[in-house]
């Protein structure tokens, strides 16, 4: 399936890759941080206290952040696990309609996700809120990750419902799993 919003997918997935390429950098800097500390005190000096405050309170931010913003670019490669045991051995034509009724449930879960994370997005800013860890973080940072994440996942579950329909009304008896975008 051709997908006319994928640069904006391809864009949450590089955010992505850059949430994870940041976790990867924050713990390799608090692991030398602790290495450096060692060999310093082994040499008989003092502890330097390299570490990271709230690391583990970041990283699992940017853990949201990669989960979430990865979500659209997952689905239009392809890389969501499907069970197509029972829809796989149906014919083109009953597919295509199981499959536009698959996608329908997975968009409305999908936009209600959406719009229940955009008022908790709207109630974190309202009332300040912010995380319980040593860095005091707004939490409307990684809720906005999230809800610009679900977001991006509606659109692409929208491209795909529109072009799976449009397949299933004009013709049916040519469908095939490829056709719906999940190859």
């Amino acid at each position: 399936m051709r997908y006319r919003l994928r640069l904006l997918y391809d864009i949450g997935g590089y955010l992505a890759a850059a949430c994870l390429c940041l976790i990867c950098t924050l713990i390799t800097a608090q692991i030398l941080g602790r290495i450096i500390d060692i060999t310093v005190t082994q040499w008989g000096g003092d502890r330097i206290g390299l570490a990271i405050p709230g690391l583990a309170q970041i990283s699992g931010f940017l853990l949201v952040g990669a989960s979430f913003l990865g979500l659209a670019y997952t689905f239009i490669h392809g890389g969501h696990i499907r069970v197509t045991l029972l829809i796989g051995r149906l014919p083109p034509a009953p597919r295509a309609y199981v499959e536009v009724a698959c996608l329908s449930l997975a968009l409305a879960l999908s936009l209600y996700l959406t719009w229940s994370l955009y008022w908790l997005l709207d109630d974190s800013i309202a009332f300040g809120e912010t995380s319980y860890g040593l860095v005091p973080i707004p939490l409307w940072i990684p809720q906005s990750a999230m809800l610009v994440g679900v977001s991006l996942f509606c659109l692409a579950l929208v491209e795909t419902w529109l072009g799976t329909l449009h397949i299933a009304l004009t013709r049916p008896s040519s469908f095939t799993i490829d056709d719906s975008g999940h190859g």
